[in-house]
């Protein structure tokens, strides 16, 4: 059975940004004109996680990256290669012929204008489009994507969602800031306090929002969505250790969501965490937080 044939977008993608996006919109366009699939080759862990020896923060786990593409890009397949040291040293001219044009049918490939790759990463866009000409496949090098100035990059993105700037970090990734994960029990908390709530488990190298309160919405597996306000942090008035928790009170709802993977998309950063004199002064608190989530979600519906 002959394979199908494949546009591949290149790249590790994280976030998948404003300036992976002119990739993405791309591959889809030269898919559609030439009947073939619209695909993405990424890695995991990231390359420098290998190459440096310590792990890379990410935005996004290699999940969400690929739920990501499929639903703002119309990316159909996305294929994950891990990156092993064996990986690292593959001369960048058999990556290309054998990887993504014998193994994966490639017929047009889309890569950055800072794309490296290979082995001590000698494979750059220059070569790439030349190899690609000689090979009889199309290419496309998409040059930097700048917003206010700024060239978009995951680097410039993971310091504002490291310092909770959710808003600008959504207004450079072209889409809210999501996690995902399925359900895991808490301590029963939000029973407590009058909300059900959700706990997300951070995903292995993910970095965390900066902790505080957050405007959220979750996103059920059926697809409904809810209002949430959402706590990221060590949850000092109730708990006394150091460990991070994601936990968000889901408005509007009421059911078991235990073991359901849920994504949660975060708006607008409220207000930092703090630890209240009293339970009592939580929960004012928390529904304090609650009406300012419904007006940020009635002013940007």
């Amino acid at each position: 059975m002959e394979q199908k044939k494949r546009v591949i977008a290149l790249g590790f993608f994280d976030g998948v940004h404003n300036g992976h996006a002119a990739l993405m919109r791309r591959t889809a366009q030269v898919a559609k004109e030439t009947g073939a699939t619209p695909s993405a080759f990424t890695f995991d862990p990231h390359p420098q996680t290998v190459i440096l020896g310590k792990p890379m923060p990410l935005i996004t786990s290699p999940e969400d990256r690929a739920d990501l593409m499929r639903k703002y890009y119309g990316i159909e397949d996305v294929i994950v290669e891990p990156f092993t040291p064996q990986f690292m040293k593959q001369p960048w001219r058999t990556f290309l012929e054998e990887t993504l044009i014998r193994d994966l049918n490639a017929v047009h490939l889309v890569a950055g204008h800072d794309y490296h790759f290979g082995y001590k990463g000698e494979g750059n866009p220059q070569k790439l489009q030349q190899a690609c000409q000689e090979l009889g496949i199309g290419c496309d090098i998409i040059p930097k994507v700048e917003q206010e100035g700024i060239t978009v990059s995951s680097t410039y993105i993971r310091t504002l969602i490291a310092q909770g700037e959710i808003q600008r970090a959504n207004q450079f990734l072209g889409h809210p800031y999501t996690l995902s994960d399925r359900v895991a029990h808490g301590k029963k908390l939000g029973t407590t306090l009058g909300f059900p709530t959700v706990n997300l488990r951070l995903k292995e190298h993910v970095l965390p929002p900066a902790k505080g309160v957050y405007a959220t919405k979750v996103i059920l597996e059926n697809g409904d969505t809810h209002m949430a306000v959402t706590n990221v942090g060590t949850r000092p008035t109730v708990d006394d250790g150091d460990q991070l928790t994601i936990e968000g009170f889901i408005l509007d709802f009421s059911g078991d969501l235990y073991g359901q993977k849920i994504q949660m998309e975060f708006y607008q950063y409220l207000r930092e965490e703090k630890k209240f004199p009293s339970f009592q002064a939580l929960q004012e608190e928390i529904a304090r937080n609650v009406e300012q989530t419904r007006a940020y979600f009635a002013e940007n519906p």
